[in-house]
Formats: structure tokens, C-alpha cells, sequence
């Protein structure tokens, strides 16, 4: 992370602190109980006034029974509880716990109004030289705080539109007329989020304080759920920072040191954290290690200024049934990659922000703009805006280690990214170059768990790439689980993303980089792309992504709330307001080898406006692209099920050019796609298209039937091109072209492209030596070359004739009429071994002048 020799000095120093304070302040079993009220519960017999330090000493138990007030500071060498029968208030600039501060149990919970309110108004003190200030601060002590909401956010049952008074919810049970809720946005555009207070309650109707401003859906639409979430933000236990925060940025914080404990429940934290300042979070667990036991749940995190839930060098927590809204930065944020075994469990998150007031200056992957979009741009990870690099693309849920669970949250409404596991190599920060952090591969670790999430109205609803390095920048990286992950060579274990519902997001809906990645009832509605997924060894694994038993649809019955006369026109809000020609994609084919089954489309249909295909390529790839990538059982409702857009530099992810693209094919294995089993879909104009193919032209793509495989007829080192030897400094000799010829056509070639089996092309070039290539054919399945002036081959049989080349069963040549002919012959590919299926593979020859 960034600023990591400060922050290396800052955490070794907290951590001395906190030991030391350990020792000074172990607890007698038994404890005399007193009232902060009885002049004799305190030393010299007096009720602490305004501005007072107040300790409580080791072995005495004070209850709070008055609303003291304004503090300079609470120190708890004891224990501090609150009074059960009376609403208090606390008010204090910190409170320093080596004993315990209780509200409640959790066997019989607070029931009365609990406010602790940090005031700020002592400046720059900066508690046991490293805790900071306006905070509760754990040095060996225990958090037990224990509210009585338990019912925390719930559903629409019905969609709710612009201009409503009331709203009705699957549940309110326990919900209260005063309350204040906030409905998520269900749209594109996360600011459409909105609170407002319970102005009445009849069941599971509320009655507002005010009405509505934007439509919030609530139906499940084409089997997919998307009815919008309403969370619960008032407690009857509040923790805030003082107003001021709300100019200031700087908020209160809860901090747990080593050894100290947090059972926080029912709690709302208002106006917390401090404001790019490193660990001055609204709940943080820190370097805290085995936590096994402890929590934060059912609570209400609103209004905060640098994050939500910190969990750093702590394992085992559960953090259950929260709410965030309205924050600042990766809301549930595991810090270094170290963190593991934490439980994420039924969180709610609503409206996570890059900064207080400004836009995100973003590193993304996207095609939007005139200049072919703001892809890979990096000037946000150099920011002085933002805590570290990546809070500029800010996440609600930053997941640096795979080796903990994330079952049935929601993102809804991130700036930026929903889900996103930045896997650094190994963890950084407090433990970079630790024994520790050498031992520990976030890379390598098999995925715990991950199901039942939901992510909408984000940018990226799910990323899986661009981990962080030891300075906090992140870059494209990768996930490969391994059964040893110290081991690089043990056997690849598959990552299982389940019942993953992912809609309205103003990008993708899914973003992957990994082997074995195995995606199962996905849901995936209302994005720009669906889902797209990039290959991390380029396809030496037995598969790098597989889509089963799923569902994507193109539009549903959730037309948003348009704004911009192009989204009136159009009748639907849209990705991008003032883009209405996007086409939109279900999913993308990218690099190797990539496998959908089972997958249902609905809903991908032109129109006047824009073009779309439930099945396409990632635009505009000029990467990997691979005959083996393949789909079966596919049905298609109401959908069209290909596209594969013209090149049009505008909607480009790809920023390094479009050779792969011209050349996009999937296998149809069998014929759901295009009604000819065992077939393959292939761009329109590239050179395997004749007339075994049945032209789609909506499709831009034709439907071919036999074996088709990829083809390299292509430079060799030393042979005249960039790779031949040369004077220091002088550049590389341009390559002759190299035309193809085929049934008459001439085909220039530059790089890769497809072929079919059974195919003979003439080939014409001033090279003085060429390489040939084809793999991803099948056993035996062949493609015959004539070079005209070439006399050699390094590889294969020479034969006696044309016609004995002709029989030829392997890899052979002859040379006669002024020129060599080359017979190539598949020996068919092996999965996983990487033969045919990445760069090298196949069968290759090189023919010489």
C-alpha cells in the first residue's frame, strides 16, 4: 500500500502500545459496581463536570446512569456499562479502553437510546503515541455492544415509482415510525439511492416523509431478481462523531489493537472514520490475528469518510447483516492479503464513493468514448485524493485473499466496482516482506466461498484482476487456485462462483482473469457486456472459465428512470446517458478456452437504436482467440445469438490494436447456436469463410460447417525480419508481406488467423524464410501450402510427388515446378498440455529460399 515506511513505523509503534497496555491492565476477577451518579463511585468524591479526564480503575465496574457532560477523555481500566432503564447520552473527545465498555449483552440486548457522540474539540492529540484521536480506542480491552435491531434491510415486494408516498417491503417486522431507511438505486446511476423517514407503518407498507424522486424496481423480472433493497439506518445505539465532521471530514473511529476484543451488534456509526488517514476507519480490526468469535453485525454504517469495516491482520471475524451507506473509499475492506477464514455474510452495501465531493478518476476497462474510452488509465493511482491507489475505483466489498467466505451480500451502487478480489502476489503493507507474507500466495489460495451475491448499479458489478503491488498501484494480474499454493506446480484446484446475480451495471457485469473458473446460475441482466473472461496461462490449464446452468438477459421490464433526451428517445435509461448506439452483449468470448453450457438468452434483439448479440467477442480483442472456445445447449429467447460488432474504435476495451478480432470464431458444438451440430461461427470476411459457410449477415458472422483451426504464416528469428541481428541501435528491418491465395482470393495476412481443415493456399512473399503453423484441428485434419522459391523445410517427410504429398498421413513436403509444397498434419490437441492450444502449439514447419 502507499506511504508504507510511515505506515510500517506507525503500526510497530500501536502495536508496543497496545502490548504494554495489556499488561498494565489486566482486570481483577471481581469488580465493585458503582453509578456514575454517586459522587462516591469517583476518587475525590466528585461527579465528573464538563472538560474532565475521567478513569475508571482497575477492578471497579462504573454503570452509566446520568448523561454526563462534554468529556476531555474516558479511560476504562475497568469496566463502563450503560444503564439499562433510561436514554443516555455520552459525549467525550475519546475513550481509551484496557478494561470493557458494555451496552447491552448479547443475551439481553440494549433496548433504550445509547448516543456516544466524539467531539473534536482538543486538537492533534494522538492517544499512546499511535491510536490517534476522537476515537474508541481497544488497547486490551473488549467492545460489548449489543443493540436490539435485528431486521436490518429487506425487499420492495412491488416497484415503487417517482413521486410515491408509501412503499411496500417483504418485511418490516420490527421497523419503527421515525425511522429513517434508504432505498438503493435500482438503475444505472447509484445517486438515484434515497432516504427517507417512516412516516407510518400498516404491515409491510411505510408511509414516507416525502415522496419519491426516481423509480425503484421491485418485481423479478425474467427470472431475475431485481427487486431494490431497503435498508434500516437508525439504531437504538448511535456512535458519531460531533457535526462538525460533516465540514471537516474528520469522523470518529473504533480501533482494536492486539489482543483486544469487539462484539458489536445493533449499533448505527454516524459521521466515522477520518478522511485519507491511515487507520482512522469507523470499525477496524487491527493486527488483532485469531478473532475467532467476534463480530459486527446488524449494524447501520452511514454518512463515513474512509471506509466501513477494516479488517487488517485479523482472522475469523464475522461480519454479518450490516448496512453501509453513503461512504468513502473500499467500504469492507481485508487490508493486506494476510486476513483469512473472515466470514462476509448478508451485507448490504449502498452507494460506496471514490471521495467526499469529486468524481473518481478510475483505472478501468472500458470502451466508452469518442477516443475509444479512458481504458487503462493510471493518473488516479497517482492521486493525493485518495488513501491508496485503488480507492479511486473504489469497491464496496476489496477482497485481498480468497481464503474467506462471501455469501449473500449486495453491492448496490458502488462508483465504481461491486465485487473485487486485487490479489496481490503476496500481502503487502504491515507484512510486506515478512516471513509471514513470503509464505502466503493470495495468487495461488483456492477460493473459500462466494454465492449468493448480488451486485447492481456499479460500474463493474464483479472483478477478478488488477492486484496491488507493495505500493499500492495495481496492474492486471491473475487467480490460479492450487491444492499447495507454495507449489507452483501442484494440481490447479477450481474457483466456484454460485448464484451470483449481477444487473444494471454501467460496464460489465462480470470481469474475470483465471483458470479454472467455474460459474454456475449466474444472472446477469440490463449490463452493457455480461460477462467477460480472460485467460492467466494462456490455456495450459484444462479450462479457463466454464458458464453452466445460467441465465443472461439483454432488457428486462426495469426501463430505469431516463433523463437524457437520448435515454426519452430511446424509452430506457442506458448505460451510458448519451450512448444509445452501445451495443449491448450477454457474453464475450476472450482468449482460451472459455466453455458455456447450458445458458439461456432473452431479450437481445436490434433495434433502431442499437445493435446487439447475446454471443460475441471482447471488442476489439488483439489477443488470444481460440477454435476451442465452445458452446452447447444454449437456447435463445426473443434474442439474436451473435454479434459480432464492426470495428468502430469508440467502443474499444482492447488498446493495443485488432488483429485477433478480424478473426473471431467460437465452436457450436452442437448447433444450438446456429442449427448445424459440430459447426463453428466465424466472423464475416476472414479466410475461412466459403462455401461451407451459411452467411448470418445480422450476425456478422457465418455459420461453417467441418473442422476449422487456427493458422500462423509468420516471421522466423533471424530470417530478415524485426528478430534478425542488427546494429545497436538501428531498427528492425520491415517485413515483406505475405499474401494468400485461395479459390482466387488473395488474403493479405497479419498474424493468426482461422482455417479449414482440407484448405490449400499459394503463398507469395519476398521473405527469405517463413514459418507455418496450424493447430486446434483435429487428428489427421490437414491444410496444403505452395510457396513458389522456396526449396527447404526444417521439419516433416519429403515425398516423391504432388500426388504422394497428397496421401501423405503426416507432416510432410515436396519440392518441384519452382516451388516447395508443405502438407501440415494435426496431430490433434491435448488438453490442458498447452500442444495446439496456445502460442506454440499445433504443428509447425519452417519452408527456406
Amino acid at each position: 500500500m502507499s506511504n508504507t515506511h510511515s505506515s510500517r513505523l506507525l503500526l510497530t509503534r500501536i502495536f508496543a502500545v497496545g502490548v504494554f497496555a495489556l499488561l498494565g491492565a489486566q482486570q481483577a476477577n471481581a469488580q465493585t459496581v458503582s453509578k456514575w451518579s454517586d459522587p462516591a463511585s469517583w476518587p475525590n468524591n466528585k461527579v465528573p463536570v464538563a472538560g474532565d479526564k475521567v478513569e475508571i480503575a482497575t477492578g471497579k465496574e462504573v454503570v452509566l446512569d446520568v448523561s454526563p457532560p462534554p468529556l476531555n477523555g474516558v479511560t476504562i481500566n475497568g469496566k463502563l456499562s450503560f444503564a439499562s432503564n433510561v436514554d443516555l447520552e455520552l459525549t467525550t473527545e475519546w475513550i481509551m479502553v484496557h478494561g470493557e465498555l458494555a451496552i447491552g449483552t448479547e443475551a439481553i440486548p440494549h433496548t433504550r437510546k445509547a448516543t456516544i457522540t466524539l467531539t473534536d474539540t482538543v486538537k492533534g492529540e494522538n492517544m499512546m503515541g499511535g491510536m490517534g484521536d476522537r476515537g474508541i480506542l481497544l488497547s486490551g480491552g473488549t467492545l460489548n455492544i449489543h443493540g436490539d435491531r435485528t431486521n436490518t434491510w429487506t425487499k420492495l415486494a412491488g416497484t415503487a415509482n417517482a413521486g410515491a408516498m408509501s412503499i411496500t417491503v417483504l418485511n418490516a417486522t420490527g421497523w419503527r415510525v421515525g425511522d429513517e431507511i434508504v432505498l438503493a438505486s435500482t438503475d444505472f446511476d447509484p445517486r438515484q439511492a434515497e432516504r427517507r423517514n417512516i412516516a407510518a407503518i400498516k404491515g409491510n407498507t411505510l408511509t414516507l416523509d416525502k415522496k419519491l424522486d426516481y423509480m425503484h424496481f421491485g418485481k423479478i423480472t425474467f427470472e431475475v431478481d431485481e427487486r431494490g433493497e431497503v435498508g434500516l439506518l437508525t439504531r437504538n445505539i448511535k456512535i458519531q462523531a460531533s457535526d462538525d465532521a460533516a465540514q471537516s471530514f474528520f469522523g470518529g473511529h473504533i480501533m482494536a489493537m492486539p489482543t483486544s476484543k469487539m462484539f458489536v451488534e445493533g449499533v448505527e456509526l454516524n459521521r466515522m472514520g477520518q478522511n485519507l488517514t491511515l487507520a482512522r476507519y469507523p470499525i477496524h480490526w487491527h493486527l488483532v490475528g485469531d478473532a475467532l468469535g467476534q463480530y459486527i453485525r446488524n449494524a447501520a454504517i452511514h454518512d463515513t469518510y474512509n471506509r466501513c469495516v477494516t479488517v487488517h491482520g485479523t482472522n475469523d471475524l464475522r461480519v454479518e447483516n450490516n448496512v453501509t451507506y453513503n461512504t468513502i473509499g473500499h467500504c469492507f475492506f481485508m487490508e493486506d492479503g494476510i486476513e483469512h477464514g473472515n466470514q462476509f455474510v448478508h451485507n448490504l452495501g449502498i452507494q460506496t464513493k471514490c471521495h467526499t465531493s469529486k468524481p473518481c478518476d478510475p483505472t478501468n476497462l472500458a470502451p466508452f468514448g469518442p477516443d475509444g474510452g479512458t481504458n487503462f488509465k493510471t493518473t488516479g493511482q497517482t492521486s493525493k485524493d485518495v488513501l491508496i491507489p485503488s480507492d479511486n475505483t473504489a469497491s464496496t466489498y476489496w477482497i485481498t485473499n480468497p481464503n474467506n467466505v462471501y455469501r449473500d451480500n449486495v453491492a448496490a451502487g458502488s462508483d465504481s466496482i461491486g465485487f473485487w478480489y486485487g490479489l496481490p502476489e503476496h500481502p503487502t503493507g504491515a507484512f510486506e516482506g515478512s516471513e509471514a507474507s513470503k509464505a502466503t500466495w493470495p495468487r495461488r489460495i483456492p477460493l473459500r466461498e462466494f454465492k449468493g451475491n448480488v451486485a447492481h448499479s456499479n460500474f463493474d458489478g464483479f472483478l477478478s484482476d488488477r492486484g496491488p503491488r507493495p505500493d499500492g498501484q495495481f496492474r492486471t494480474s491473475s487467480h490460479i487456485g492450487l491444492s499447495n499454493p507454495a507449489d507452483p506446480t501442484s494440481q490447479q484446484v477450481a474457483t466456484l462462483i454460485e448464484d451470483f446475480t449481477s444487473y444494471k451495471n454501467r460496464n460489465g457485469g462480470i470481469w474475470a482473469r483465471g483458470e479454472m473458473d467455474l460459474f454456475k446460475n449466474i444472472k446477469m441482466a440490463d449490463n452493457a457486456i455480461g460477462y467477460t473472461h480472460a485467460t492467466a496461462n494462456f490455456a495450459q490449464s484444462a479450462y479457463t472459465s466454464r458458464v453452466i446452468n445460467s441465465l443472461f438477459v439483454g432488457e428486462t421490464e426495469n426501463v430505469g428512470n431516463p433523463t437524457t433526451a437520448a435515454e426519452k428517445a430511446y424509452g430506457r435509461s442506458l448505460p451510458q446517458p448519451t450512448l444509445a448506439d452501445f451495443p449491448i452483449r450477454g457474453y464475450e468470448f476472450y482468449d482460451f478456452r472459455h466453455e458455456l453450457d447450458n445458458v439461456t438468452f432473452v431479450n437481445f434483439k436490434d433495434n433502431a437504436t442499437r445493435k446487439t448479440g447475446a454471443v460475441s467477442y471482447l471488442l476489439f480483442t488483439s489477443y488470444g482467440m481460440s477454435t476451442n472456445n465452445t458452446i452447447q445447449r444454449a437456447k435463445f429467447v426473443n434474442a439474436k445469438p451473435v454479434y459480432f460488432p464492426p470495428i468502430e474504435r469508440k467502443w474499444g476495451n482492447d488498446d493495443a490494436g485488432s488483429g485477433s478480432y478480424r478473426t473471431s470464431v467460437f465452436h457450436d458444438l452442437d448447433g444450438s447456436v446456429g442449427g448445424v451440430p459440430n459447426s463453428f461461427i466465424v466472423i464475416n470476411g476472414g479466410i475461412a469463410a466459403d462455401e461451407a459457410c451459411e452467411l448470418k449477415p445480422t450476425w456478422n458472422a457465418s455459420v461453417c460447417k467441418g473442422d476449422i483451426g487456427r493458422m500462423t504464416v509468420g516471421a522466423v528469428r533471424g530470417g530478415g525480419g524485426p528478430g534478425a541481428p542488427r546494429a545497436a541501435g538501428t531498427p528492425p528491418a520491415p517485413l515483406a508481406p505475405v499474401t494468400l491465395t485461395r479459390n482466387g482470393q488473395d488474403y493479405t495476412l497479419t498474424g493468426e488467423t482461422n482455417v479449414r481443415a482440407g484448405s490449400e493456399f499459394k503463398v507469395t512473399t519476398d521473405r527469405p524464410a517463413i514459418a507455418l503453423n496450424v493447430k486446434e484441428l483435429d487428428s489427421g485434419s490437414w491444410v496444403i501450402f505452395e510457396l513458389p522459391g522456396f526449396t527447404g523445410a526444417t521439419e516433416g517427410t519429403e515425398q516423391s510427388s504432388l500426388d504422394a504429398l497428397r496421401s501423405a498421413t503426416a507432416t510432410s513436403y515436396y519440392k518441384g515446378n519452382g516451388a516447395l509444397w508443405v502438407k501440415l498434419v494435426s496431430t490433434g490437441d491435448v488438453l490442458g498440455s498447452g500442444s495446439g492450444k496456445g502460442p506454440g502449439g499445433g504443428v509447425t514447419l519452417t519452408a527456406n529460399r
